[in-house]
């Protein structure tokens, strides 16, 4: 069975499926069980989904009341896949979509002056993307003290503490997947040089 959106306002809405080598999306019951954990703190949120896939996280978030989801992906059937499901549940003029390597740098995010209230992180599993990942939302200023990631990642995947700036404050177990769930902690010295 494909996937379909669980809950809000386009509850059982189906998705179009994305096929490709790195495209692995996030099973229903998970998805539920990351929404209830969030709670109300989707509801008119700025959202973030990298390595998007499907984009399946971001359109869940604005079926439940997020205000706006920014998508990025580098793989081409990916973004392709995730404009036809935006286009499929009318979300366009609740989002943006672009192709992007982020484990370079999240610089494709300056133009949009948007900081965001929750990021969804799915990236290969075992890639070594993680802390790239995590440096990158740090640096690109995207995040506010207490801006909430979740990341999914291999139950092996060593999860890094970049000097107190992320803490993790819930980790559930699917399977070979956990999902942690992390605070953003904005360090002073990371205040100052936005600031100034």
């Amino acid at each position: 069975m494909g996937q379909r959106i669980i809950g809000g306002r386009l509850k059982g809405k189906k998705l179009f499926p994305v096929k490709g080598a790195h495209i692995r999306p996030t099973g229903d019951r998970q998805r539920e069980a990351i929404f209830n954990i969030l709670s109300d703190k989707i509801d008119s949120a700025a959202v973030l989904d990298l390595y998007a896939g499907t984009g399946a996280l971001g359109l869940e978030a604005l079926s439940r009341g997020a205000s706006i989801c920014i998508f990025i992906d580098g793989d081409t059937s990916a973004t392709q896949g995730i404009e036809r499901n935006v286009r499929a549940c009318g979300f366009e003029a609740k989002t943006h979509l672009i192709r992007w390597h982020i484990e370079k740098n999240l610089k494709c995010l300056n133009r949009l002056s948007i900081v965001f209230d929750v990021v969804f992180m799915d990236p290969p599993y075992h890639g070594g993307l993680i802390t790239p990942t995590l440096q990158n939302l740090h640096d690109s200023g995207c995040l506010k003290a207490g801006s909430i990631v979740i990341i999914e990642h291999a139950v092996d995947d060593i999860l890094p503490v970049l000097d107190d700036t992320y803490i993790c404050y819930d980790r559930r177990r699917y399977g070979k997947t956990l999902v942690s769930f992390l605070n953003y902690m904005i360090s002073f010295a990371f205040v100052i040089s936005v600031l100034f």
